[in-house]
């Protein structure tokens, strides 16, 4: 579903990643962890057409990324709304349906069964009506998620869409992507700076680090050999009943794999 060959990219002088050769499958949970400005965040903008590789291809579906692709769902990172917010979170929803269109929309009873059922697909029916603005942080983010998924989309791109959650909202979104991912089969890829709350789930990693990057199973990439190796020092990675403890990175990474999610 998602093919980069060749692929780099680069800020000003400083070159995020390059050379980079992936293929992400149907039904596949793909995750993209690193440092701050390692070119996660980068990553999903070239899959979303927002930004341009300096060289190399990529494609989703066998077709050349663009803007606007009906095959693409996508979860912003939690930013919450002003409070005055004219907008119901069935009306946020909405757009997920037919905000692609332009001009007057006849909403008919089709529409609303269709905003329904996503509401109830992530658990946000009871407050289907209430203005967006008065939401809490994880109830906002469920209606993104709601959003992403109007279209069925066979690739959902995630950027750190747990960010701020607290540990109940990061499973209820995680497991809403997963269930997207397993049931019907679309290729995930989520940008996180935190592997715990997902590690039931992941298939793969990238993880990106000094402009080098590692892909495999999260057992593989996760280790003291490969982190030590990305980011040229020494780091240590233990494996604690399921979960991940990162200890000694060089900079903020904020890896918090000892609160133990």
């Amino acid at each position: 579903m998602v093919r980069l060959r060749s692929a780099s990219l680069s800020f000003g002088d400083r070159v995020l990643w390059q050379n980079l050769d992936l293929d992400i499958r149907k039904g596949e949970f793909f995750a993209v962890l690193g440092p701050n400005g390692s070119g996660k965040t980068s990553l999903l903008k070239v899959l979303l057409g927002l930004q341009q590789l300096d060289s190399g291809t990529a494609t989703i579906n066998g077709a050349a990324v663009r803007r606007g692709s009906r095959d693409i769902g996508y979860i912003p990172q939690q930013k919450s709304f002003p409070p005055e917010t004219p907008l119901r979170a069935r009306d946020l929803v909405g757009l997920g349906v037919d905000g692609h269109r332009w001009g007057l929309r006849w909403r008919g009873r089709d529409f609303k069964a269709t905003v329904d059922a996503l509401l109830e697909k992530v658990g946000a029916s009871a407050y289907a009506d209430a203005p967006v603005g008065r939401l809490s942080g994880g109830e906002q983010q469920r209606l993104r998620a709601a959003q992403a998924l109007a279209t069925n989309p066979q690739v959902l791109l995630c950027d750190e869409p747990l960010l701020s959650l607290d540990l109940h909202h990061q499973q209820a979104v995680s497991g809403l992507i997963n269930a997207q991912c397993r049931v019907n089969e679309s290729a995930v890829v989520f940008v996180t700076h935190e592997i715990n709350p997902i590690i039931d789930y992941v298939d793969r990693v990238l993880y990106l680090a000094d402009g080098q990057f590692r892909i495999g199973p999260p057992h593989e990439v996760m280790t003291s050999e490969v982190l030590s190796e990305l980011y040229r020092s020494n780091v240590e990675v233990l494996h604690s009943k399921g979960r991940i403890i990162v200890v000694g990175l060089p900079d903020d990474t904020t890896h918090h794999h000892a609160e133990g999610h």
